[in-house]
């Protein structure tokens, strides 16, 4: 075989490979990392997440680019209370978003004094030992980009025994009709702590993050980089499914041995 056939040969397997990889990646499986404290304390910035495409069906946000192959939604299939999924954020959908589903079609959600109430009744909400977690790199450069602080404000920093910083939170169960619970933050007072009875039409979702004050979610009208408002059932991209990876932000390319103390191993393989 000439150099010139064995180029041809690579090419075509390099390109081959890379539909493939494109095809797994728009229909089975895709990563997603977590940018931001809005899903604390389940995820934290510096996770890494797989992806399970085939969960809600699929739509042109299904495709790199969003690219319109797709029209509408095909094999479709409404979340379940409590699911965490990702999808595309109003209102522009050019940023993929992870949060929380709480609300289904028809039902009414309303929050009041920081509870949820669902369909007229309030989520069971019980106390739980504090969330505590180091102030890590990412958390640090994340703060720096939003103009906040690692631990949302001064009060809720504290000195470790090893003397290290770490934030420390109150932290609740919150439990579905379903009896699906999951662990939040809600440590101060918001005005998204009080919204108006929102009914959620046919083909959307009320979404929520677990860290309920810092998540810009369906309780804050769609605004770019503000909230979402309601979210459009065709604006799914996936349903979290394991974490495949964690970090925190420190490790360096110029020092191999960091690449393993940065990671957090312990939240690699935890699932949803």
């Amino acid at each position: 075989m000439s150099a010139k056939e064995e180029a041809v040969d690579t090419i075509r397997f390099l390109a081959l490979l890379a539909i493939a990889v494109l095809i797994f990646r728009s229909f089975f499986l895709s990563p997603f990392n977590i940018p931001s404290e809005s899903m604390q304390p389940r995820l934290l910035i510096g996770d890494y997440l797989l992806v399970n495409k085939m969960a809600y069906g699929y739509s042109k946000y299904s495709l790199p680019f969003s690219v319109p192959l797709i029209p509408g939604r095909v094999f479709a299939r409404t979340p379940e209370r409590g699911d965490v999924a990702v999808f595309k954020a109003p209102p522009s959908a050019d940023n993929d978003y992870i949060k929380r589903v709480i609300g289904l079609p028809g039902d009414s959600v309303q929050v009041k004094d920081g509870i949820v109430w669902l369909n007229g009744k309030p989520l069971k909400r019980e106390a739980m030992p504090d969330f505590v977690i180091p102030v890590t790199a990412n958390m640090v450069e994340a703060s720096r980009a939003m103009g906040t602080l690692p631990c949302y404000a001064m009060e809720f920093e504290e000195v470790a025994a090893d003397g290290q910083r770490q934030c420390r939170y109150k932290q609740f169960r919150e439990t579905l009709p379903s009896g699906k619970s999951y662990a939040i933050l809600d440590i101060a007072n918001i005005p998204e702590d009080n919204t108006p009875l929102i009914v959620v039409p046919d083909g959307h979702l009320f979404m929520m993050g677990d860290n309920r004050d810092r998540s810009a979610d369906s309780r804050f009208p769609a605004m770019e980089n503000q909230g979402i408002g309601l979210v459009p059932e065709e604006n799914l991209v996936g349903k979290a499914l394991v974490g495949m990876f964690s970090t925190d932000g420190s490790a360096s390319w110029i020092n191999p041995i960091s690449w393993f103390t940065a990671a957090r191993w312990s939240r690699i393989g935890d699932g949803f």
